[in-house]
């Protein structure tokens, strides 16, 4: 009997240490490198937008590269077709076990917060929104100011006078580009004309196609867009235009990122400028601090162009002429100085338009 006992503490022992050994290992790989998953859901755009989603896809594959991460192991995307999606995308990745899920675009928000609200214990981000949770991270940028600064380019290489703005869906968000754009045209020629249209989707590049051959035949000779895939359609005609009549003007700003390729035709490029927003690098960001176990949730990270989450690009030198950079670097200056300050809605641009 006495015998039996010791063998059975015997066994015990060794169980107690198999199972501490067992545990310990588990803990381990938990905490290694290749542990962390992260993934975005798209909005109707898509990943292929040359534009928003491309560029949060872009900073997703940076920091999966950086980190040691595979693609669809480490980090992914699901991509939206429409805005029923968003929900049944989200849950999918909080069910597969993802650390941190992004949703890119505004039109995710109110969905990222009854999904956050649903699983505390997940990690969530939006960008281009502020959702109010705990566990969510709000991802904002100063876009009226790029903006301002794409209508100061716009302005000074306008040969008409008449310029254009064209918008995916009007929102509060999109109305800080217009607002911004506007006061920056004004701010050097305070007559010149803004032909201002929606396209009301963003990813409609028929659609915008069709305002911008509108625009261009009515005498506007640059056209900056914040329509996301619809702005394809915009290059497009212009492109379509400039391929017939290689003298004329028919100019396009790009938005996000710099959109210079998409602009190229022949010997040619349409892209005057891009008013660029480093959601790429936000989304990096976001993510590194999340694997590193310092996740802003419940905070407002904000990127402008104190911190050069806001720029303009310079690529087509042609295009982009020596005066027209020295005065966007001018009024740069004065914004990020607080000299001047770009308008973000309706009443403010009306105030700032008074003012000058």
């Amino acid at each position: 009997m006495r015998r039996y006992a010791v063998l059975l503490g015997l066994l015990l022992i060794v169980g107690v240490v198999l199972s501490a050994c067992g545990s310990g290992g588990s803990s381990e790989q938990g905490g290694s490198d290749n542990s962390f998953e992260t993934a975005m859901v798209t909005d109707t755009g898509g990943i292929d937008d040359k534009s928003f989603n491309q560029s949060a896809w872009e900073g997703l594959t940076q920091f999966g590269g950086d980190n040691g991460l595979k693609e669809d192991a480490g980090y992914s995307y699901l991509q939206s077709n429409s805005a029923s999606d968003y929900v049944t995308n989200l849950n999918r990745l909080v069910q597969s076990n993802t650390d941190l899920i992004f949703g890119i675009g505004f039109k995710l928000a109110e969905d990222i917060g009854t999904v956050a609200d649903q699983h505390k214990d997940t990690h969530f981000a939006i960008v281009d929104s502020v959702v109010d949770k705990e566990n969510v991270a709000s991802i904002v940028f100063e876009e009226q100011q790029g903006s301002f600064l794409a209508g100061v380019a716009a302005a000074m290489k306008s040969e008409s006078g008449k310029i254009g703005f064209v918008g995916g869906e009007e929102s509060e968000l999109i109305k800080k580009f217009e607002a911004g754009y506007v006061a920056g045209a004004k701010s050097v020629n305070k007559d010149i004309e803004v032909d201002v249209q929606y396209a009301g989707s963003f990813g409609a590049p028929d659609k915008g196609k069709l305002i911008a051959s509108n625009m261009y035949n009515s005498g506007v000779d640059v056209i900056y867009h914040s329509a996301g895939g619809t702005g394809n359609g915009v290059f497009a005609q212009a492109k379509d235009l400039k391929n017939n009549n290689p003298e004329g003007n028919y100019w396009v700003i790009g938005v996000d990122r710099d959109q210079y390729e998409e602009g190229q035709i022949g010997d040619n490029n349409v892209t005057l400028t891009s008013m660029l927003k480093a959601v790429d690098v936000a989304v990096a960001d976001v993510a590194k601090q999340s694997k590193d176990g310092e996740f802003p949730g419940g905070e407002i990270v904000s990127y402008g162009l104190k911190d050069d989450g806001i720029n303009i690009a310079e690529t087509n030198k042609d295009a982009y002429t020596e005066d027209i950079k020295a005065a966007v670097n001018e009024w740069k200056q004065k914004l990020v100085n607080g000299d001047v300050t770009a308008p973000s809605t309706d009443a403010e641009l009306k105030e700032y338009q008074d003012s000058l």
